[in-house]
């Protein structure tokens, strides 16, 4: 899947099986056609100086709102009738002042276009995390803050998508993905070598819940491959956008790893 851009095709950095990797700013690419995604699930920078490579993850708010706006139209765009988006942000933050980040953008996203399902609250499991009491033991100014992140799931055009395609959620699994609170993990950083990665476990619920088999997924920021690998492991295609050359060869290494397991997996035992 390439178009011409300057009289040149813009070519995956990595293709393998369902999946290909384009080393690219998001915004720029135009290698992906419009109205060809069935899934957009991703994490995009949160604006509170997380040190990327090649990302400003410390720009004003005002600026973060912008840079939200722009790539939630080009992720609509890209969306079929009645694709989805989940989008996974803080419920809040408060580096820099504290900011309403999931509302602010879930409103952009209506603005933009698209229309709101609901959100799923992701409880870490890791209280942590928590790193000030604003004034302790004291009215005159605590902060609260709560350790959860949310997903927030939108949609393009209508919800009820035809009756097509494969389903393998089980009974199990939708009944209790169904319900709006998840309580898994987070990743490790030192594990997997990126400085925010979500766990798998999240876009693999995602993608079991809101598309078929055979679905095309989209993950505009990939980092260091999270979602192509959900994505392998459950028979969907999958694109992913990374702007930084160092985390595309991370997934890169993450993915033909995966390849390899899924491989032996399949093969006959003689």
């Amino acid at each position: 899947m390439s178009t011409k851009r300057g009289g040149q095709a813009e070519k995956p950095f990595l293709h393998i099986g369902p999946v290909s990797i384009y080393q690219a700013d998001f915004l720029k690419l135009e290698a992906i056609a419009p109205g060809s995604i069935d899934l957009v699930i991703t994490s995009p920078p949160y604006n509170v100086g997380v040190p990327y490579g090649a990302h400003d993850d410390g720009r004003s708010y005002q600026e973060y709102l912008a840079f939200s706006r722009a790539w939630l139209e080009k992720a609509l765009e890209l969306l079929k009738e009645g694709g989805r988006l989940c989008l996974n942000v803080p419920l809040d933050k408060n580096r820099g002042g504290q900011q309403s980040v999931c509302a602010d953008l879930t409103v952009l996203a209506k603005e933009v276009g698209f229309s709101y399902h609901s959100t799923i609250i992701w409880n870490e499991q890791n209280i942590s995390r928590r790193t000030a009491w604003g004034s302790f033991c004291s009215a005159r100014a605590p902060y609260v803050i709560a350790p959860v992140e949310t997903i927030v799931v939108l949609y393009k055009g209508k919800w009820h998508r035809p009756r097509q395609g494969v389903s393998d959620v089980s009974r199990e699994e939708f009944i209790a993905w169904t319900n709006g609170l998840w309580s898994f993990n987070g990743e490790s950083r030192k594990r997997v070598g990126h400085p925010a990665p979500f766990p798998l476990e999240l876009p693999l619920r995602c993608i079991k819940l809101f598309c078929f088999r055979g679905d095309t997924v989209l993950d505009p920021f990939l980092g260091s491959g999270t979602t192509l690998l959900a994505a392998l492991r459950t028979g969907r295609r999958g694109i992913g956008v990374e702007i930084d050359p160092a985390y595309c060869r991370l997934a890169k290494e993450r993915l033909l790893k995966e390849g390899q397991l899924l491989q032996l997996r399949m093969a006959p035992v003689l």
